[in-house]
């Protein structure tokens, strides 16, 4: 595109329009978005509270998607499935919301007059239920998720809700369910990683919910307690090694190859935060040359991160020879600012008392993790699972006595 430059200044004027203007449309696009959400929040709202379908029957909501879509044709958002969706976002989240709000209310009814005194029938039992919803809450996992954001300021979690794309929350409706601490899980994982849609349906299909921060470690004891949390957070149990794209017999080799063929795809399963330094990294450790199977630097806890595979089941053994390639990337690798070097052992599988004492034998941090892949078929075996053929024939032999 020929454009006329006057002079320099012009011309850096001229760039500094053109990206203040994409920065609006961006902020623009967030704030309909967001704004969207809301309205449909609000919209789920009304559907449960006002209790229409009891009112007003059944098929209400397949003529409250017509009538809207009479009422505004511009409008792509009102079709029946999209309403019920609505109806789910309000029903997923609404209920702690508003209990949550009970809760901070109460809390500051109670400082105004007392603590420990509970006026009038009416207020003992709105005491009560609440009491019941704070036992429940003191149990989620989502004080956990929102732990550093305080969880009592509501508008901190309702901006969350309305801070990733309609189409994101549509895929966490369907995978989640009526989990409320799996669906926070992924919203705040959308957020801190901005995670396209494709990004989380993946990390939905493989279930990261139940793996993050799984793995058996030693950071309790290894590490400083300001790092060590965080260290566990980046682990993962099992691995999951799909996207290699491996069915048939393979050898140790042939993983690790396939893992820095498909190195993005690996560092998306590793998490955000890992920074890929090198395969068969070479430690020239006095006379004699170590090679780390895969070494990474991880960017928020400042370490060097020492990656074993292993294709067998964990042993003994295989913790004296990561534990040593992370004493040596300490003395050859760290620098001052460094924290220290972290090793994480994936193995194909591990007896999980074996594991923990082989963690409890070294004072090295260290985690281990197995990996999943693809579910190896193997050839059919004869009389396991008639084929479609044999099914057939056998029908006609019933059908010919």
């Amino acid at each position: 595109m020929n454009i006329t430059v006057i002079d320099e200044e012009y011309k850096e004027w001229l760039k500094s329009l053109s990206k203040r203007f994409r920065q609006s449309q961006i902020k623009a696009a967030v704030k309909v978005n967001q704004e969207m959400l809301r309205f449909y929040w609000e919209l789920g709202r009304d559907i449960v509270e006002m209790k229409i379908e009891k009112r007003w029957g059944e098929k209400v909501i397949d003529t409250l998607s017509a009538d809207l879509r009479k009422i505004l044709p511009e409008a792509h958002c009102f079709s029946k499935i999209n309403l019920y969706y609505m109806k789910r976002f309000y029903l997923l989240y609404g209920e702690w919301i508003e209990c949550k709000k009970r809760i901070v209310n109460q809390s500051n009814t109670e400082k105004e007059i007392s603590s420990n005194i509970v006026t009038g029938k009416g207020n003992e039992i709105v005491y009560q239920v609440d009491k019941q919803f704070q036992n429940k809450l003191s149990k989620d996992n989502i004080h956990q998720i929102y732990d550093n954001k305080k969880v009592e300021n509501i508008n901190y979690v309702l901006s969350d809700l309305f801070s990733i794309p309609w189409g994101h929350h549509i895929l966490i409706l369907r995978k989640c369910s009526n989990d409320l601490d799996k669906a926070l899980f992924y919203v705040r994982q959308t957020i801190e990683n901005g995670w396209s849609r494709a990004m989380l349906l993946n990390f939905l299909d493989t279930d990261l919910y139940d793996r993050e921060g799984k793995a058996l470690t030693n950071f309790k004891r290894t590490l400083p307690e300001d790092t060590s949390e965080l260290a566990q957070e980046i682990t993962k149990d099992p691995y999951n090694f799909d996207f290699l794209g491996i069915t048939k017999q393979y050898n140790e080799r042939l993983l690790k190859e396939q893992l820095l063929k498909n190195i993005t795809k690996f560092l998306l399963e590793l998490g955000s935060g890992f920074a890929y330094v090198g395969r068969e990294y070479r430690l020239q450790v006095g006379e004699t040359e170590k090679f780390i199977d895969l070494l990474f630097y991880h960017l928020n806890l400042r370490c060097y991160v020492v990656i074993e595979v292993k294709i067998t089941k964990f042993d003994f053994s295989d913790i004296g020879q990561i534990g040593g390639y992370v004493v040596a990337a300490n003395h050859l690798l760290r620098k001052e600012d460094d924290n220290p070097t972290i090793g994480l052992l994936i193995c194909k599988d591990k007896d999980s008392m074996v594991a923990r004492y082989a963690l409890e034998s070294t004072n090295q941090p260290i985690a281990i993790s197995e990996y999943e892949l693809s579910k190896l078929y193997p050839k059919k075996i004869e009389g396991e699972i008639p084929s479609i053929e044999e099914i057939e024939s056998r029908l006609l032999e019933d059908k010919e006595k």
